[in-house]
């Protein structure tokens, strides 16, 4: 599909590297807190939470922040709690409106990028953040059916657009550096929001009204800018390939039908069914898990790093930074899970899951590297800590949404992404009194916390596990069947 030709092929790779752009400056902007914390900090954000404690040998008067601390790391929370709570509603929006109404709301949202310059209001970050946050993860969801179009290298595509929502944490970098430069908050806030005019224009010009089918019909199109007959032709071409609706009736006969292997010839699942399957129980175990460990080192990372260089401002400035360059590779090294997921394209339909496993297991176990590496207290380790995050980070979202599309029906897509997501998002709420404990009965060291998110990190294993030893079920089923070649999921009971 890559190697299309004329028009058409034009404008798939046009949508494809235009929605790279809108996911590396806008969708995940949220998830480089650390960099904004130290530029908040300057501009005096909660600074009336900073108290006056003790008299130094010196005669002067020290500081405790440790309220401000919170109270940014209370930001996070709230923030990245919509971030994912709000996918579940998002992903019904999306797949019962289509794409043109979900971009619009999504867009609704991103204009409140100017609001966190208001320094006298500090409390306009919460909903700030927050706002952000949601509109981001709108175009995520959004761009991630592009892989459709693409056909083999489906799940390499969306991958890849969750490696570049993770790179976006590096827009604050840039921000923290203009800052630094003379460019205020409130003026970079502004252009950032003036940008997002390429969100209308992708909207009208190169993204379809509804959804773009999965497999894709031949000659498929979409956009208002091609003729009129083409125009109608996408309508035309989504109900053909959208399935049948699922109604009352069906969803009872497919009660105790496991979800998987969907394909347009067979029934489709229920939501319900798909729900109550062990493969998304063990799935939102495995994204709930890891995903806590990575927003509780983001929203602490900042008073992490104040404690290990004994409060060197250029100092934390200068890790600060190395953080967050190092978020700008997530888009490089998304695409290898994406590699690892679709080597097995074209072979029997079990094979895309035995694929899943190994992206599963990689990812568990880069996430207990990291966790091991963030327990060390000691500040050059964090280098390393902060390459093993990014790696981790980029495989997991993007491996998390291609195993939903691989394991269970296109038409429930959104919604079962959006649920998991939104379940996850419950979980992530866990880091808050994890920051509260350790600023209090921990005397501000993390280290038993991160003993014990790395040992609960453990329980990720499970996932690829059960996917492994489900899929050598499916192949020994094969063999023993006589006389049928193939042994589709929807048929195997987990």
């Amino acid at each position: 599909m890559l190697g299309c030709k004329g028009g058409l092929g034009l404008r798939y790779r046009l949508t494809l590297a235009t929605g790279l752009v809108e996911c590396l400056c806008f969708a995940g902007v949220v998830f480089g807190f650390a960099s904004l914390v130290f530029v908040l900090k300057t501009d005096g954000y909660f600074t009336d939470l900073c108290v006056d404690t003790t008299t130094g040998p010196n005669g002067t008067v020290q500081t405790d922040c440790s309220g401000q601390d919170e109270q940014f790391s209370l930001v996070f929370t709230v923030a990245s709690f919509m971030n994912n709570f709000l996918t579940l509603p998002n992903g019904f929006i999306f797949d019962r409106f289509g794409t043109m109404a979900t971009r619009i709301l999504g867009m609704s949202f991103v204009y409140y990028l100017s609001l966190p310059s208001l320094t006298a209001l500090s409390m306009l970050l919460f909903p700030a953040l927050s706002f952000i946050a949601v509109g981001g993860i709108l175009f995520l969801i959004t761009n991630m059916q592009v892989g459709n179009l693409f056909g083999s290298h489906r799940s390499t595509i969306i991958t890849l657009y969750n490696g570049a929502f993770d790179s976006s944490s590096a827009v604050f970098l840039i921000l923290k550096v203009l800052y630094e430069g003379g460019v205020s908050l409130h003026t970079s806030f502004l252009i950032l929001s003036a940008c997002s005019v390429v969100h209308l224009l992708r909207t009208f010009l190169l993204m379809p009204t509804t959804h773009i089918p999965y497999p894709l019909p031949e000659g498929y199109t979409y956009g208002y800018s091609v003729e009129k007959d083409e125009k109608t032709q996408e309508t035309v071409m989504t109900a053909k390939t959208e399935g049948p609706e699922e109604t009352e009736e069906t969803a009872l006969q497919l009660e105790d039908q496991p979800p998987f292997g969907h394909s347009g010839k067979e029934p489709v699942a229920s939501f319900r069914s798909c729900v109550l399957s062990r493969f998304f129980v063990f799935h939102l175990m495995w994204l709930s898990v890891m995903q806590l460990r990575h927003y509780l080192f983001i929203g602490t990372l900042n008073p992490m790093l104040n404690r290990l260089a004994d409060n060197d401002p250029a100092l934390v400035s200068r890790y600060t930074n190395a953080f967050a360059f190092t978020q700008l590779c997530g888009v490089l090294c998304a695409p290898w899970n994406g590699l690892i997921l679709d080597r097995h394209k074209g072979k029997p339909l079990e094979a895309d899951l035995r694929s899943s496993s190994l992206s599963l297991f990689l990812t568990a176990f880069q996430c207990l590297l990291f966790s091991v590496s963030a327990s060390v207290p000691l500040l050059p380790l964090q280098y390393l800590t902060f390459i093993l995050q990014v790696l981790n980070r980029s495989f997991l979202y993007g491996g998390s949404a291609a195993f939903v599309s691989i394991a269970f029906p296109g038409v429930h897509f959104g919604k079962l992404y959006g649920l998991v997501m939104s379940l996850s998002a419950v979980v992530s709420l866990l880091q808050y009194p994890c920051f509260a404990l350790v600023k209090g009965s921990l005397g501000g060291d993390p280290y038993y916390v991160n003993i014990a998110l790395t040992l609960l990190s453990l329980l990720a294993f499970v996932h690829p596990v059960n996917v492994f030893y489900h899929c050598r079920k499916l192949t020994n089923g094969r063999k023993d069947a006589a006389g049928s070649p193939t042994v589709t999921l929807a048929e195997a009971k987990l």
